[in-house]
């Protein structure tokens, strides 16, 4: 590890991320997020409680850095790795992991599909004539009513 050049009370001063990429720079590839704060914990001599209590910040420190790239399937690189027109995608295709296909079920009876039936005027219970009618009482009604509504406000300011 490259952590050799440090003291133990140096690695202690250094930081979770500082650390993180001393180490990402010796290994010289991705790593999965929990291999990488598995080895800052051990550099650090942290006990199971430390650990709970660090791992979130770690990774928030991870994912803010700049020095850090999220490279998918929870797979972090260095930046400087990768260059600024190749995708995440290209490095790691090998990494994906084929698909499984699911077993078809049989669909019971098929329902055939309706269409939204069209409403022709022919159609209409009422016909032309007698919703124009209609039409028109509702008119006056409303009309009527609009009158009666003035007459009650002309009240109301006497």
């Amino acid at each position: 590890m490259s952590l050799t050049k440090y003291s133990k009370e140096e690695v202690k001063e250094l930081s979770m991320i500082d650390i993180a990429y001393e180490i990402m720079l010796e290994e010289n590839q991705a790593k999965n997020f929990q291999d990488i704060f598995k080895l800052v914990a051990e550099a650090k001599d942290y006990e199971e409680e430390e650990k709970q209590q660090f791992i979130s910040q770690f990774y928030t420190d991870l994912n803010i850095d700049g020095r850090f790239l999220s490279v998918g399937s929870n797979l972090w690189g260095l930046k400087h790795w990768y260059p600024f027109d190749q995708t995440v995608e290209d490095a790691f295709v090998a990494e994906e992991k084929p698909k499984k296909k699911k077993a078809k079920k049989k669909k019971a009876k098929e329902e055939p599909v309706v269409e939204d039936e069209v409403l022709l005027e022919d159609d209409l219970a009422v016909e032309p004539e007698e919703s124009e009618e209609l039409f028109e009482d509702e008119v006056d009604t409303l009309e009527k009513d609009l009158d009666k509504g003035d007459e009650d406000e002309d009240e109301d300011e006497k």
